[in-house]
């Protein structure tokens, strides 16, 4: 039986009481060595949970465990914050006029100075960034300095590291690396990671379980291909995989039996081709995705997307057989 290391119970934290703002009754276990990513739009309470599980803040009710003991809030104790959980920040909180070696180092005991040189210099190379040792914070890119936060964060030997959008300042090339990086490092370490992202690639890349928040509530939790595949409101749609949304009225104009008020399906889930219970559709437009192209096709006035992995085979104002082969009902 997977162990768990950290219990959320009916967590409660109101910053205005005439709308609603912060979390709501928030309930779930993590197991450890997990990667979790709480995925939601801007105001979803996402950071509000993190800082609440790391003990930043005075919560109005429930509680956070951890290894079954609770986790003190900042009117408890003098220091704010848990000794066996390492945050890192939007700001990073580094020195910036000390080196990167220094930044990395200064979170170690001097007790045994040769370990924490060593200690060190392997955080540095697990992170690619031992080239850097010698440079000011000052002189780094903002996601040169994101690697240095989370290498000065896990060198402490850390059971619980928390990650407040970790890939906000770091560019694409180095957003895939950063997040393998992480992957990897939680799996040789053993090191529960938890974090917060309103990019929900991240969390389909990493996470072993993904939570989706929505207005300070928890909406949906579990391992990301099930959630991308079952998702148990338009919004995990919207928000995991740019779902079609359409009304019952448009939806009978594809030739969809609706039930539901709103039918929802991903523009994978169209089948470009021919067949007993494929429509005729116009393609509207052909917008170029790399390895892919995404076709807006129009059938009597109903506008949906569908995905195209044969680039170049329907184009603009041809005609297409498809068939939305699957489709979700809300």
């Amino acid at each position: 039986m997977d162990e768990i290391i950290i219990s959320v119970r009916q967590l409660t934290k109101q910053y205005q009481t005439e709308q609603a703002s912060g979390i709501r009754n928030i309930t779930f276990d993590i197991k450890r060595g997990d990667i979790i990513a709480v995925i939601g739009e801007s105001g979803s309470g996402k950071s509000t949970l993190l800082k609440s599980i790391f003990g930043l803040l005075k919560v109005d009710e429930g509680e956070v465990l951890l290894n079954g003991k609770r986790v003190l809030g900042p009117h408890e104790q003098l220091i704010p914050g848990h000794k066996e959980m390492e945050i890192v920040t939007q700001d990073f909180s580094l020195n910036i006029y000390a080196k990167v070696y220094d930044n990395i180092a200064s979170v170690l005991s001097n007790t045994d100075v040769k370990g924490k040189q060593e200690k060190t210099v392997r955080m540095m190379e697990h992170l690619h960034i031992d080239h850097l040792r010698n440079k000011k914070i000052t002189e780094l890119s903002g996601g040169e300095q994101q690697r240095v936060a989370i290498a000065r964060a896990l060198v402490t030997d850390t059971s619980v590291l928390l990650l407040d959008e970790p890939f906000s300042q770091v560019d694409a090339l180095l957003k895939n690396q950063l997040r393998a990086d992480i992957k990897r490092i939680a799996a040789e370490t053993g090191v529960t990671v938890i974090i917060v992202s309103h990019d929900p690639a991240d969390g389909l890349f990493l996470a072993d379980e993904l939570i989706l928040m929505k207005d300070g509530m928890l909406i949906q939790k579990g391992r990301p291909e099930h959630v991308y595949n079952h998702p148990e409101h338009i919004y995990t749609a919207q928000l995991l995989g740019n779902a079609v949304v359409l009304k019952p009225e448009d939806a009978i104009k594809l030739g969809l039996q609706a039930k539901q008020q709103s039918v929802v399906f991903y523009p994978e889930w169209v089948e470009l081709k021919g067949g007993w219970n494929s429509k005729r559709y116009e393609v509207k437009d052909v917008y170029y995705k790399g390895f892919y192209e995404e076709l807006l096709l129009e059938r009597n006035g109903v506008i949906i997307r569908a995905i195209q992995l044969n680039r170049g085979e329907h184009k603009k104002n041809d005609h297409v057989q498809a068939n939305i082969g699957r489709f979700l009902e809300f």
